[in-house]
């Protein structure tokens, strides 16, 4: 299979150059994903704008990518993982807690670790989550509001989680010493002499 078309500002369909040429303002290069998606004008501009939509709702910086890091670990993202690791580390998340989401573990800080849970069951259920799941996200301080925002932060992931495994998108330069791959539930167990 030939791999899928990354585009930039100067070659891309005519409908996709100027979100391009936003991108890599805001990132001083296109990112690779940017540059596939730019292949469907559409859902270029569908998660450029949502994007921008997320960085305006009630959640931190640093809860935003508690979301993103979660959904983008859920969703498999060897791509995005990297970028939000980085993304994380510029909103001054602790590195331990950026640590505990690249492997999937719980968070230190009880509050955004019910963030992280209730992020991951949304997306594990598709969104059919227990009322009790609910509860436990509003106990913690989140709102309804926030709940309904989380939702945003997954459809985001959606859009490019699911680029990124159709098209295998190639990591970034810039991002390629925080590379990632998903840890293994059935990692070698020294004692079994499988390792």
């Amino acid at each position: 299979m030939k791999p899928f078309n990354i585009y930039d500002e100067n070659n891309a369909p005519e409908a996709s150059r100027e979100n391009l040429a936003q991108a890599k303002a805001e990132f001083g290069m296109i990112p690779n994903l940017e540059g596939v998606m730019a292949e469907a004008p559409a859902l270029l501009a569908s998660y450029i704008e949502s994007w921008g939509a997320f960085d305006q709702t009630s959640l931190s910086p640093i809860e935003r990518q508690v979301v993103y890091l979660t959904a983008n670990f859920e969703n498999n993202c060897e791509y995005c993982v990297p970028w939000h690791t980085k993304l994380a580390q510029m909103a001054k998340m602790p590195e331990e807690e950026i640590q505990n989401l690249r492997n999937g573990r719980s968070l230190k800080d009880s509050k955004l670790n019910a963030l992280h849970q209730f992020t991951k069951t949304m997306v594990r259920t598709r969104g059919s989550i227990a009322p009790a799941d609910l509860e436990a996200f509003l106990e913690a301080g989140y709102s309804e509001q926030q709940a309904l925002e989380v939702i945003l932060g997954i459809a985001i992931k959606v859009m490019s989680n699911y680029t990124n495994a159709l098209a295998q998108t190639p990591l970034d330069k810039p991002v390629q010493k925080l590379a990632w791959v998903k840890p293994s539930l059935r990692a070698p167990n020294p004692k079994s002499g499988n390792i």
